[in-house]
């Protein structure tokens, strides 16, 4: 079968008027992490202001002997900037049908599992369960498939989660600006879209078919949410998919620019790693270890100090609690991962496994017993 170009955009795809792809690009190509040395990570650590060469450099190789330092820098811009707080939240998924074809994730069009969606009266039941706990912030989840969770569906999810909580975050398929901005109005605060991996030959080989195909288009997702009036836009590559250093530059970069061009906008990253899902228990070809992965973290805490990081169950508990307060600044907590599951069982198979399965009150002893502060809401709304 041929495939369609993952370059060229599908009919009713929004075109904006950006060069951030491109210059996202010209970065990308000119990073060689090989060249970098001992010294040229000590020179990063005593400046005060980081720029993207700097970020080049605490992704390297060799920053990664330097981690302890990294972390003790760290600690003290989060402390700066955060203070001693660490947010709460959880997904809800409401639906896990999905029209595209990536390789890597349970929600595959091709994977057999067990596809459901949340009626209205189940997502409320769900909202409630889940405010039940203290959580006063939420992300609406979906798969990817317009046919079964159309803009209107997402709607008025979000409607019904106002009434119980105060942060709204939306984790779906990417849509046009006049989308965002309807979803926006329905009381969404925040948009994630992660791309996955920036490596454009990567990319292609494993997103075979669907929308999620088309590249520019889901690249250009955060601009389109911020042009619709979103408050915030969380970035992020699957670390493990492509070359993880590259990846998480991209990324970085890319944030870096959208925050140079919206200035307003709050800006956050997540650092999902590869994990087995149902029908594929090994899902790790380019292994990233836990040291790696906190080498990004701490990276991007130094590079941009007053961003978001959130860190999910895809890790395990002592790796979470240990990352909290030291860069990470938002936790997920009573997690699960399938369609609903909150209050009822769930009605559809989960995406993928996750690692730490502990309760919300848990995860906020953890927090406590480290001297830090778990918060269920940091924005009121008057």
């Amino acid at each position: 079968m041929k495939r369609t170009n993952f370059m060229e955009y599908l009919d009713g795809m929004e075109k904006i008027d950006s060069n951030i792809m491109e210059c996202v690009f010209n970065e990308m190509k000119s990073y060689d992490y090989t060249i970098y040395t001992k010294k040229d990570v000590i020179s990063v650590l005593n400046k005060d202001y980081l720029n993207i060469d700097d970020l080049k450099i605490l992704l390297s190789p060799s920053a990664q002997n330097f981690i302890e330092d990294m972390a003790v820098k760290a600690k003290t811009e989060t402390m700066k900037h955060f203070g001693n707080s660490v947010c709460l939240f959880t997904p809800l998924y409401i639906a896990n049908y999905c029209e595209n074809e990536c390789i890597y994730c349970g929600f595959n069009c091709k994977n057999k599992i067990n596809r459901g969606k949340l009626s209205y009266d189940d997502i409320e039941k769900e909202l409630k369960s889940i405010a039940a706990s203290g959580l006063k912030e939420i992300l609406i989840l979906t798969g990817e498939c317009r046919s079964q969770s159309n803009v209107k569906y997402i709607g008025e999810a979000l409607k019904t989660a106002k009434k119980y909580f105060t942060t709204i975050g939306i984790e779906i398929y990417p849509v046009n600006s006049d989308e965002y901005a309807y979803l926006r109005k329905c009381g969404a605060d925040f948009v994630s879209v992660y791309q996955e991996t920036y490596d454009t030959k990567r990319y292609e080989e494993v997103h075979l078919s669907g929308s999620k195909r088309v590249y520019p288009y889901r690249f250009n997702a955060q601009e389109r949410a911020l042009i619709g009036g979103m408050r915030g836009v969380a970035f992020g590559s699957l670390l493990g998919l492509s070359d993880f250093r590259k990846d998480a530059f991209a990324a970085g970069v890319h944030a870096d620019l959208i925050r140079r061009k919206y200035p307003h906008a709050e800006i956050s990253f997540s650092l999902p790693r590869l994990r087995p899902y149902i029908n594929n228990a090994k899902n790790n070809p380019n292994d990233v270890h836990e040291t790696q992965l906190l080498q990004v973290m701490l990276a991007y805490r130094l590079f941009m100090p007053y961003a978001g990081i959130t860190i999910s169950t895809r890790e395990r508990a002592g790796f979470r609690d240990n990352v909290i307060g030291m860069a990470a600044t938002k936790i997920s907590a009573g997690v699960s991962v399938g369609v609903g599951g909150h209050g009822e069982d769930t009605k559809g198979d989960e995406q993928f496994e996750i690692s730490d399965p502990r309760s919300v009150r848990e995860v906020c002893d953890s927090i406590i017993s480290k001297g830090l502060q778990p918060v269920y809401s940091d924005y009121i709304y008057v």
